[in-house]
């Protein structure tokens, strides 16, 4: 799979199969991903990868807070800015309705939407899930090479046949999350990736993601 396959086949997997991740290829595909470009050369991010016993152990330790929801609980960012406007507040509401549409699940089925988002929070049964933090003191550049690592970490991910699903939403439960993995007191928490193999009759995994026009978002100045 060459890196144009890999943009084009990647996308947010929310159901895994049970197929276990060999931890020699997940070790290669990572050590491949630290060559992901840093400003300065920092390499910011920091990860912790969990399967079996101590991923369950987190999982069940979420759970338990599930049932008095998300309003207790003290974020580690806002995932989105307040009063998004359009056309990005369109494009997040449009895949969400694009995604329960998907399943089937109506506008008024309150339950059926809690329970497909506290799917979330058993990283859709993915065996391996990566938490991603870094110290508080880097600044927005630093956040970039982060995403940057993500990003190259997932296009190999999908290069070796595997598939994953960045998740901001564990962040809603950053200090749970802190303390199962003794992320330091001076890192904050950034986000999950669940990796594993999709499920490919999976509803979830088929609605449509479109993307805006490229003309929306880039000018070309200079060219014939």
């Amino acid at each position: 799979m060459n890196v144009s396959e890999a943009v084009a086949h990647r996308r947010s997997i929310r159901a895994f199969t049970d197929q276990a991740v060999d931890s020699d290829l997940l070790r290669s595909i990572l050590e491949k991903a630290q060559r992901s470009p840093s400003g300065g050369n920092l390499q910011s991010w920091n990860a912790k990868v969990l399967t079996g016993e101590p991923l369950e152990a987190l999982k069940a330790a979420v759970a338990a807070k599930l049932p008095e929801g998300p309003a207790g609980q003290t974020p580690e960012y806002p995932i989105y800015p307040p009063k998004l406007p359009d056309p990005y507040r369109s494009r997040r509401f449009g895949v969400g309705e694009a995604m329960y549409a998907g399943l089937n699940i109506d506008r008024d089925d309150k339950m059926g939407r809690m329970m497909q988002m506290a799917q979330n929070f058993r990283a859709f049964d993915a065996p391996v899930c990566l938490f991603v933090h870094l110290p508080k003191y880097m600044g927005p550049p630093q956040w970039s090479d982060c995403g940057m690592w993500l990003q190259t970490l997932m296009l190999l991910l999908c290069e070796a046949g595997l598939d994953s699903c960045a998740q901001e939403a564990w962040s809603i439960y950053g200090d749970i999350v802190r303390d199962q993995l003794s992320i330091p007191e001076d890192d904050i928490f950034f986000c999950g990736l669940a990796i594993g193999y999709r499920d490919k009759d999976a509803l979830i995994n088929t609605f449509p993601v479109p993307r805006a026009p490229m003309d929306e978002s880039v000018t070309f100045h200079g060219f014939d």
